[in-house]
């Protein structure tokens, strides 16, 4: 596992420390999981579906969920809510840790223009989820980032004993 990045500094605005703490949880998500092979990446040591890679697929749909789907209102691929476990956990026997970290960094790159691109203050468009502004979206993503990534904390310990951010 590669070491971590730098923690996010003292002094930012709050746009800019707000992005700055999701962006150091993305990173230690794909940390978590860039060095594992296939078979550890996907090995099931939890009955749930939580799997290390699974985790980073959600957590991709997680981010085109809210930045692009219910921000933007764009019309993106995502599972309806009864459908998306075991789907965003899955991984198909054709995708690799390379192909998912990659779509996880594509779909935390375009979240990262939206967030650019708009005030803190811009509200949802999504008529079922009124009042949501940019602002209260990247506090919810931190949390949730925050709280996989201490899922793969975990299962990454019970894999092979790495430990840390």
């Amino acid at each position: 596992m590669r070491e971590a990045g730098a923690f996010p500094r003292t002094g930012l605005d709050e746009k800019a420390t707000l992005s700055a703490f999701l962006d150091w949880y993305r990173d230690a998500v794909a940390r978590k999981v860039e060095d594992l092979d296939g078979e550890a990446a996907t090995r099931r040591l939890v009955p749930s579906y939580s799997t290390p890679l699974g985790i980073v697929k959600h957590l991709a749909y997680v981010e085109r969920g809210w930045f692009q789907r219910r921000f933007l209102g764009s019309d993106v691929f995502r599972m309806p809510p009864s459908e998306r476990v075991p789907f965003e956990f899955s991984i198909a026997p054709e995708e690799t840790v390379a192909d998912v970290l990659a779509f996880y960094a594509q779909e935390c790159e375009t979240s990262r223009r939206i967030t650019e691109e708009h005030d803190l203050g811009d509200e949802s468009v999504q008529p079922d989820s009124p009042h949501e502004t940019l602002r209260w979206i990247l506090v919810h993503m931190i949390e949730e980032t925050a709280r996989h990534t201490g899922q793969l904390d975990i299962l990454r310990e019970l894999i092979d004993g790495a430990t840390g951010e």
